[in-house]
């Protein structure tokens, strides 16, 4: 498995957790949303940095008033179909203002690569070698969108727009 950051292939500094078993003495930690809810007080008693992740079926609401704990929420996408972390990466990201790696994992590919990072994400894991190179390449193959974009980016409308608005402003219209 290949972890892409950042548009860049990148070594993967954190540990994944089991929902039960021992956890790792030192290291940045990934739990599932289980696991956190059983042992919150050990989690939040390590040093490191902490992370969870959710499943597909689990909504960030339940985590809403512990979002400042996390550095990190990997939301899981387990098969194509299922498109439910694009919705929970968006609530994330614009009404609980997550400003955290936001990470998708589970069935990543590269169709939907560019759907992903607009919804918010900025960290995958890529399953195949080939889709991580390509992933480190996407951001720049597509540099005008349709929909308005979370990070400010004019759409194509808003674009193709532009010069006859600002010819407008300059000759005294509104």
């Amino acid at each position: 498995m290949q972890y892409v950051k950042n548009s860049k292939i990148s070594p993967d500094e954190w540990l994944h957790a089991d929902t039960d078993g021992p956890l790792p003495a030192a290291g940045d930690l990934i739990v599932p949303l289980a696991r956190w809810r059983a042992e919150k007080d050990q989690l939040l008693a390590r040093k490191t940095r902490l992370g969870v992740r959710l499943a597909s079926s689990e909504s960030p609401e339940i985590i809403r008033d512990d979002l400042g704990r996390f550095d990190l929420i990997a939301l899981e996408f387990p098969v194509f179909r299922d498109g439910r972390a694009y919705s929970y990466a968006r609530l994330l990201r614009e009404q609980y203002g997550f400003k955290g790696e936001l990470r998708a994992v589970g069935n990543v590919l590269y169709d939907q690569f560019s759907f992903m990072h607009r919804c918010g994400f900025d960290a995958y894991e890529v399953q195949k070698d080939i889709d991580a190179q390509r992933f480190s390449r996407a951001l720049s193959e597509f540099t005008v969108r349709y929909q308005p974009d979370p990070d400010g980016s004019p759409s194509a409308i808003e674009l193709r727009h532009q010069p006859q608005r600002n010819a407008k402003i300059q000759r005294g219209r509104p």
